[in-house]
């Protein structure tokens, strides 16, 4: 009897450290989830384009310059909402798709992404692929990208799936995941160094 007794009291001390740990671990669990959750709202979403991203995109327009190629910015940063409008085109709202991306889910919602147009001798805002308006027997638009690569800038029309040629973004090896994670690239080249 005494030895049940004994037993039943080792039994509850091994539950009792077995509850305390258990207890700890989710107090631990719990600070560590909240700290995520307050870095994640304290990092502000860009209102702008990425200061790299932009100037990236005004000597891709120099560069092009040179060639004879004058290279239009037709969009850059877009805010959430403008992406969800975007989004609606051809779904709930007339139009052709133009965007698998809805707010949130575009590198430009982010300010690392623009895309581009090329305008002709005549001002005329142009989305020809073939066109070669410098008549050096290459396609212009080829030329841009080819510039743009150089840059720094990945090619929207490289992409597996729902390619998009007048797409050009910088992700400084962050993904789309880890954006909306509060994860922001640096500001400067300074920073990339």
């Amino acid at each position: 009897m005494i030895e049940m007794k004994g037993n039943m009291v080792l039994k509850l001390k091994r539950f009792g450290s077995f509850m305390f740990i258990l207890i700890l671990a989710i107090f631990v669990y719990l600070y560590i989830v909240s700290q995520m959750q307050s870095e994640k709202q304290s990092v502000s979403l860009p209102n702008g384009l990425n200061p790299i991203v932009k100037e990236g995109a005004n000597q891709l327009i120099r560069q092009s310059a040179k060639k004879g190629i004058t290279v239009v910015i037709t969009d850059g940063f877009r805010s959430m909402a403008d992406q969800d409008q975007l989004y609606k085109k051809g779904r709930t709202s007339g139009g052709t798709i133009v965007t698998k991306a809805k707010g949130g889910e575009s590198f430009h919602n982010y300010g690392l992404a623009v895309d581009f147009a090329l305008k002709t001798p005549s001002a005329k805002v142009i989305w020809d692929r073939n066109y070669d308006g410098n008549q050096n027997g290459k396609p212009d638009w080829d030329e841009v990208v080819a510039i743009a690569k150089s840059l720094g800038f990945q090619w929207g029309g490289d992409w597996a799936q729902f390619k998009d040629y007048p797409h050009l973004q910088m992700d400084f090896g962050l993904t789309l995941a880890e954006l909306q994670n509060g994860k922001r690239p640096p500001k400067s080249y300074e920073n990339t160094k």
